[in-house]
């Protein structure tokens, strides 16, 4: 690895649209992680960041010889190295279940990420609609503690957040039987470390 790789503090190359790469800002301000953080622009990655991360997407890690991407991997790698304020559960079943919901999170929803944004066409409906009635479905799980499935603050919500976050710029407009939903996404809108998380382009979403 070259020299300017090997950085004294930690960079993070992030999308200031990418909801990949707003999950991974939530964290760094939830736990305060001294970090640069450096805008990408599409089409215009710095050609170590290009050859670093295989995928073209999503926010990319480097701390000295280390190099990660994927946004997951990154915000495991954080909750791990800085362990305070913890964002999974300490108990082994509590901790299975929050990863299974992550999973489901993922599968179910930012799978769509391309499709809600556009670029498949003729999908972007369907997906709306399936997130819609999917949060509503869900609805109950969002007031049935102080955060969602839990009464502390954690990884659910870093990456819950995000896409909450983009619902209007989506053109999805959920029913009034999900409130609880939007109630819930208020509540985390107002945190100081989710308003810190927020590139420019993401608070002209709102």
């Amino acid at each position: 690895m070259s020299n300017s790789n090997r950085r004294s503090t930690m960079t993070v190359y992030s999308d200031p649209t990418c909801p990949f790469s707003h999950q991974t800002r939530i964290v760094i301000q939830e736990k305060n992680i001294e970090t640069n953080i450096e805008e990408l622009v599409a089409g215009e990655w710095p050609e170590e960041v290009a050859a670093a991360n295989p995928y073209g997407a999503g926010p990319t890690l480097f701390d000295r010889d280390l190099v990660l991407f994927d946004a997951r991997v990154i915000m495991d790698f954080f909750d791990e190295r800085f362990p305070h304020p913890p964002l999974m559960p300490v108990d082994p079943v509590a901790r299975a279940k929050a990863r299974l919901m992550l999973h489901r999170i993922d599968k179910d929803w930012y799978s769509l990420w391309h499709a809600l944004s556009g670029r498949e066409r003729g999908k972007t409906s369907k997906a709306r609609k399936t997130i819609q009635e999917d949060l509503t479905v869900l609805a109950p799980l969002f007031e049935s503690s102080s955060f969602f499935m839990s009464d502390e603050f954690s990884m659910l919500d870093c990456a819950l957040a995000p896409l909450l976050w983009r619902l209007p710029s989506l053109n999805i407009k959920l029913p009034a039987s999900a409130k609880a939903v939007e109630s819930y996404a208020e509540r985390i809108f107002k945190r100081d470390s989710f308003q810190a998380s927020l590139s420019e382009a993401e608070r002209a979403m709102r």
